[in-house]
């Protein structure tokens, strides 16, 4: 009856992080909901994901769950381990897979692990963390080794066994399924907020940002800009040169957007559609956006194609008067560049007063004035 009900406790356990992990948004999130419920089930005291950096050569802790020793963290910063420091750990999961088999956890203890030279460095970490054993289970992603689970007992608990080892490769293994489910809606929400020709963020996702940046606007005044951009020249470039050729401008416009960007910490850069793009700052003075419209204008005439850039600029903390929603800034941002494009600037149009009645304008009287394309109606 006790070893049905340990079977019992045990699919249970397994379900619960399943369903845990199946939640997260991120593999971050997956490792830090399976690490406790990991190290109730196998009774320990502590829990451990880390991630195989094979490009440092290193495994680095994500998270630490349980009882920390002196110097662990919950979420360390940058708690990582040479690889080369414990070479039976590679050496052991490519023997399993070179054989044929699969690999799964083992245990290692104050008593000793294997019998290479790189024992001592093993019982040592043990010992210094006041723990008496602990069962190391990889965790495999896309037929490669990802990471690896560790869980461990205080010193005086008892051993864990072969049974608690074959637990925990099932265990890893449902930590694995989570983490490629939150890697593939991670992959998802990048190709929905993302400009596939350009790799700048799209009309999504800058809504999406406007509409935060906004809110915290009205509640604590934090300064929003917006820079929006009409790439002049575009159609000419298609129909004399090509579609090819005027995608080329396109990307190249966007890493000058993106350049400029990098004046604005913390800024946006994004293309809203066509030849229409946008930087959105938050936090910034408004005078450090206007800088960086003027150099974005300078840039864009040294692309080589087509015939530089409209620009027009709308801040929250500028003289257009207040901005209590992220619909009216991109009225003004776009009346302004609209404002650009007409006169043919090549230095950027700052929405100020006259900008803001003509966007207050009444439809009829305001002919200059424009919808911005592609809002959402009501926003």
């Amino acid at each position: 009856m006790g070893e049905e009900a340990g079977v019992d406790g045990r699919l249970m356990a397994v379900v619960g992080i399943a369903q845990a992990v199946a939640a997260a948004q991120t593999p971050l999130d997956a490792v830090r909901a399976a690490a406790a419920r990991v190290r109730e089930a196998l009774d320990a005291g502590f829990a451990a994901v880390s991630v195989w950096e094979r490009e440092h050569g290193r495994l680095r802790v994500l998270v630490n769950d349980g009882e920390l020793a002196p110097g662990e963290e919950s979420l360390p910063e940058d708690e990582s381990y040479p690889v080369h420091d414990f070479p039976e750990v590679v050496e052991y999961v490519h023997g399993e897979w070179a054989g044929g088999g699969e690999p799964h956890a083992w245990v290692e203890t104050v008593a000793g692990f294997g019998s290479g030279p790189y024992e001592h460095q093993r019982v040592a970490a043990l010992r210094r963390r006041g723990r008496g054993c602990c069962v190391v289970a990889p965790i495999v992603l896309h037929g490669r080794a990802w990471g690896e689970l560790y869980v461990a007992r205080k010193l005086g608990e008892p051993v864990f066994d072969r049974d608690d080892a074959d637990f925990a490769t099932v265990l890893a293994a449902v930590i694995a399924a989570g983490i490629a489910q939150t890697e593939r809606l991670e992959e998802v929400r990048k190709l929905a907020f993302t400009d596939p020709l350009t790799g700048l963020a799209n009309r999504r996702a800058v809504d999406a940002r406007l509409d935060e940046a906004l809110e915290r606007h009205r509640a604590q005044g934090v300064a929003v800009s917006l820079i929006v951009c009409d790439l002049n020249g575009l159609k000419r470039v298609n129909d004399s040169l090509g579609h090819e050729v005027g995608d080329r401008l396109l990307v190249g416009f966007g890493s000058v957007l993106s350049l400029c960007g990098a004046m604005l910490p913390g800024s946006l850069a994004a293309r809203l559609g066509g030849d229409e793009f946008c930087l959105l700052a938050v936090g910034c003075e408004a005078a450090d956006a206007e800088r960086a419209a003027e150099e974005l204008c300078q840039r864009a005439r040294w692309l080589g194609l087509g015939d530089g850039v409209a620009v027009g600029v709308a801040s929250t903390d500028a003289g257009a008067g207040p901005v209590k929603s992220a619909r009216r800034l991109f009225r003004l941002a776009d009346a302004a560049q609209y404002r650009a494009k007409a006169e043919r600037s090549e230095r950027p149009v700052i929405a100020g007063r006259a900008v803001a009645e003509l966007v207050d304008a009444p439809p009829a009287a305001g002919a200059e004035r424009r919808r911005f394309r592609g809002r959402r109606p009501g926003s």
